[in-house]
């Protein structure tokens, strides 16, 4: 008997749980980025979590017709995996999901990978100087670091109106396509004019009967320079990759002098905001020759306060016969239609919501994070201000790195920011590992100087001298400050990167 009592007694003994190096949350290409830089410092146990069925990111997620970059292909790349094969100046969404699938062969990523996994919260564990990793399905996984690359855009925002669930039609968020719905022939409403509008509302009107598109903000759209790239071109980039670098950097050079000319030094350069205001003006006149059409159409915000975007055809689309630009509000939507507020009504098939994604409610953070006695970083950054050291981290949560943080977003290109946060954690590890250190925090006085630093440097933007409030941008939080994007070059963001002063972190043995 007291054999049987003592093998009961070991088969309850619990295993230790695993401690992995470091856990990753979101495939993307921000979450690869992170596994990558990971590896070159040695650290090979890791476990990357992903929501969906596939990696990727937005890439993966994002399906509408007409989905492509909106900023030159060969800039949207990481810089030491080029790929010569783009077919157009501006690839379109399904060669960016396969460059990512490439990506992740290359180095070799999809082992580390779980598909289908929501992350519920993760919360330090002091006693073990470990983060604990809890799913919707109660499942743990526990690590020595966190790092969270859940993107920017990555929360769908549903929009504010009335009897939007009580429509009886098809109803479409541009972040859950149903490739299967067939618009041929139908009458459909778009809600929204932002960038992703841009690129969907010409390819509807190919197929919609009648097309309503309910503006509530105009945005400023300039010239798309696109094209096919020759297959001589590929082949010459895949042959010779320094011709590719210098395409890269001309690409890379020409939309710095964008942000940082006609963005973030505004006070000093208003004249190039300007001249970008009056290229996109032209080409909107260009386009379409109705005086009042071109009114509706025409910000009234100063350019830059919103992300500004490239097209050739979404403006003549509303040019045609069969496609309507509302610019009076909804007031609510019934079982058949939208309803205005001054009482119109417009019968329809199907409402696409192109009303982008929710930042600063549903993110920052995707989950709950929990760190150094009990400190939960939503709600610190809710009522302390958004802020992250160099962009990447925050003091009162050890071994953590958040990728997608406030005053972290460098440049127009996301691969910018992903390789410049790539070069700062490998800076940090090496000295943990020359230092056989344990845990690592930043301090509060180098986070403190680091967010009086950048909200300096975004007083001189067009953030603070533009006209901004009639905007509705994802660039403010809801207490109106700009704070996503770091307001310095991206030269700027590489070399703070690569040289910020060690001691600005607490290193534990």
């Amino acid at each position: 008997m007291a054999d049987v009592t003592q093998t009961t007694r070991k088969r309850k003994r619990r295993t230790p749980e695993h401690v992995h190096d470091a856990v990753i949350v979101g495939a993307g290409f921000g979450g690869m980025g992170a596994a990558i830089a990971l590896r070159e410092r040695g650290r090979e146990d890791l476990v990357i979590l992903e929501r969906e069925d596939d990696l990727g990111g937005t890439w993966h997620v994002n399906r509408y017709p007409g989905i492509a970059v909106d900023i030159p292909s060969a800039t949207y790349s990481y810089s030491f995996a080029p790929n010569p094969y783009w077919s157009r100046l501006y690839a379109p969404g399904a060669e960016l999901k396969k460059y990512a699938d490439h990506v992740a062969a290359l180095f070799q990523l999809r082992p580390y990978m779980r598909f289908g996994v929501t992350v519920e919260q993760a919360t330090w564990d002091e006693a073990t100087s470990t983060w604990v990793v809890t799913q919707t399905d109660g499942a743990t996984v526990r690590a020595r670091l966190l790092l969270t690359a859940t993107g920017f855009l990555s929360q769908p925002k549903l929009p504010d109106i009335p009897g939007v669930d009580t429509f009886a039609g098809k109803v479409i968020h541009t972040a859950a396509w149903d490739a299967d719905h067939d618009l041929t022939g139908e009458d459909v409403a778009v809600i929204g004019t932002g960038a992703t509008s841009v690129q969907l509302v010409p390819e509807v009107a190919r197929l919609a009967r009648h097309l309503t598109v309910y503006q509530r903000t105009a945005i400023w759209v300039t010239p798309k320079l696109d094209g096919p790239v020759p297959r001589a071109v590929q082949r010459l980039f895949a042959r010779v990759p320094l011709t590719q670098r210098i395409a890269r950097g001309v690409g890379s050079a020409i939309l710095e002098a964008i942000m940082v000319t006609g963005v973030l030094r505004y006070e000093r350069l208003s004249a190039f905001n300007r001249a970008a205001a009056t290229a996109a003006t032209r080409h909107l006149h260009r386009q379409v020759k109705d005086p009042d059409l071109r009114r509706q159409l025409t910000p009234d915000y100063s350019f830059g306060c919103k992300r500004p975007t490239f097209s050739n055809t979404y403006f003549p689309t509303f040019t045609q016969a069969h496609v309507d630009l509302e610019t009076t509000s909804i007031d609510h939507v019934d079982e058949r239609g939208i309803v205005t507020t001054d009482g119109r009504r417009r019968d329809i098939d199907t409402l696409v919501l192109a009303t982008g994604f929710d930042l600063w409610d549903a993110n920052f953070p995707a989950f709950t994070i929990t760190g150094t006695d009990g400190k939960d970083l939503g709600a610190f950054w809710r009522s302390e201000r958004f802020q992250a050291y160099e962009g990447i981290s925050i003091p009162g949560f050890p071994n953590f790195f958040s990728l997608n943080s406030p005053w972290s977003y460098s440049g127009l290109s996301y691969f910018t920011t992903i390789e410049s946060q790539m070069k700062h954690i490998n800076r940090l590890l090496t000295e943990v590992d020359r230092r056989g250190a344990t845990r690592f925090e930043v301090t509060e006085e180098a986070n403190a100087r680091f967010l009086a630093h950048v909200r300096h440097q975004v007083e001189s933007s067009v953030f603070a001298h533009g006209s901004c409030a009639t905007s509705r941008s994802y660039y403010f939080n809801q207490h109106g400050e700009a704070t996503l994007l770091r307001p310095t070059s991206t030269l700027n963001a590489f070399r703070e990167a690569g040289r910020f002063p060690l001691d600005d972190y607490t290193l534990v043995s």
